[in-house]
């Protein structure tokens, strides 16, 4: 089957907040667990090298921490000069195979862990977190002015590195999602209570790093449409919070759902992969929790093609500015259908962890759809292993034991065959 691209706005190229892709899809920003002490390694340069290669249009360093205390694993980047070089080793990388390179900045707030960052974790309000069996603080306004400097610096440092964007993460019930969330955000100041209040923050951190910035610079902002949970953020909120992030400065908008510390699948949807979920946790008391109650403890959400749909539409029927859309994608049809309806570019995760040339694939016709099954334990294991598809990896291995295998019968057929004729008296004994 042939299919010409020039027929298909998905494949174009296309202007995002200054800046030109080869077309309209994006790799999401999906925690790669390939730094090492924080640092770039040549894993995850030729990471984000076969992405691009695979034919994305931009591809997204993820969860960088803008600040060494924000942190939840010890293999997860976070911005200094010190590493400026081996970004630029990764943009340099990603720019030749003809892609563009964001990075995602973030702050895990009370989701960091303790043991990684060597402190008691701060967010919003005073909180206890079931998945680090741990409490944090709540920070002062003048954490909150410090953090506010650390996105600027990092995002400052992603541009002399060589990053066509930057993609702050405001969603998945990280630190600026656990102020915009009324389930984290129990302050009485005025950082807290009202909705004006809760995103006062988060859009100060747009409106910040869009000054240091400039006009001209791709900043898009990761956000939540809803958190899955009673009590959390919902989507006639996030809707105002949307049209905040605009009025700040934001050239684009990512609307996602899920909190990490509450419902970690409601963004994810498809299977829960408990049994590679407790192989991957360091805690004693956590494994066993896991092991016993895994099955309810984990809430499971059915998966369904663009899952996310509904609520992406009215962000963007709210806001002027580029929306674009994760969540679901799984075929060339789905991410045609979402350009026509006018999101400005797509986002994908898991089809491209399951395949690196996935986009590169579709455009050329040589398939239609992602054969990624939502299983999920790509997600289970990439923070101790590294993100891969464990499925493609598992198939890999069945494929090259079945090769070994045929080569060992033929092998033995073929020795077999040469001793009778060696010995063909043996044959009638």
């Amino acid at each position: 089957m042939t299919y010409n691209h020039n027929n298909s706005p998905v494949f174009s190229p296309f202007a995002l907040d200054g800046m030109t892709l080869r077309n309209r899809t994006i790799r999401s920003g999906c925690f790669e667990g390939m730094s090492q002490e924080g640092t770039v390694t040549e894993r995850l340069i030729d990471h984000h090298r076969r992405l691009a290669a695979g034919g994305i249009g931009m591809t997204t360093v993820s969860y960088c921490s803008v600040s060494e205390d924000g942190r939840a694993f010890g293999h997860e980047l976070w911005m200094r000069t010190e590493i400026l070089p081996g970004l630029r080793r990764l943009t340099d990388a990603v720019h030749a195979e003809g892609a563009a390179v964001s990075i995602q900045l973030g702050h895990c707030g009370f989701f960091a862990s303790p043991s990684v960052i060597d402190r008691r974790p701060f967010g919003a309000s005073p909180k206890f977190c079931l998945f680090r069996l741990s409490y944090c603080d709540e920070m002062s306004e003048e954490d909150i002015e410090k953090k506010t400097d650390d996105f600027v610096r990092a995002a400052r440092l992603a541009r002399q590195a060589g990053f066509d964007a930057v993609e702050i993460h405001a969603g998945h019930g990280y630190l600026l999602s656990q102020f915009l969330s009324p389930w984290t955000n129990r302050r009485g100041d005025r950082y807290g209570g009202s909705l004006e209040n809760r995103v006062r923050f988060p859009a100060e951190v747009v409106r910040r790093v869009r000054a240091e910035m400039g006009g001209g610079y791709p900043i898009l902002v990761k956000m939540n449409q809803c958190d899955g949970m009673r009590g959390g953020l919902e989507l006639d909120e996030s809707i105002e919070v949307a049209r905040s992030f605009e009025a700040a400065g934001a050239g684009a908008l990512v609307p996602s759902c899920g909190f990490t510390a509450k419902t970690p699948f409601h963004m994810l949807r498809g299977g829960v992969p408990v049994r590679e979920m407790v192989r991957a946790q360091s805690s004693f008391f956590y494994r066993l929790g896991l092991s016993l109650f895994g099955r309810t403890m984990v809430q499971r959400y059915p998966f369904e093609p663009l899952f996310l749909l509904e609520g992406a539409r009215r962000i963007r029927d709210a806001v002027s500015i580029p929306v674009g859309y994760i969540g679901g994608v799984l075929s060339r049809t789905d991410m045609e259908t979402l350009v026509d309806e006018g999101f400005a570019f797509v986002q994908l995760g898991r089809a491209t962890i399951r395949d690196p040339d996935f986009v590169r694939r579709l455009e050329h016709g040589e398939l239609d759809r992602s054969d990624c099954d939502q299983c999920n334990r790509c997600i289970a294991t990439m923070s101790v292993e590294g993100v891969r598809c464990v499925t493609a990896d598992l198939a890999t291995t069945d494929r090259a034991l079945s090769q070994r295998g045929t080569r060992l019968i033929r092998r033995r057929l073929v020795g077999e065959y040469h001793s009778s004729v060696a010995n063909p008296k043996e044959d009638h004994e």
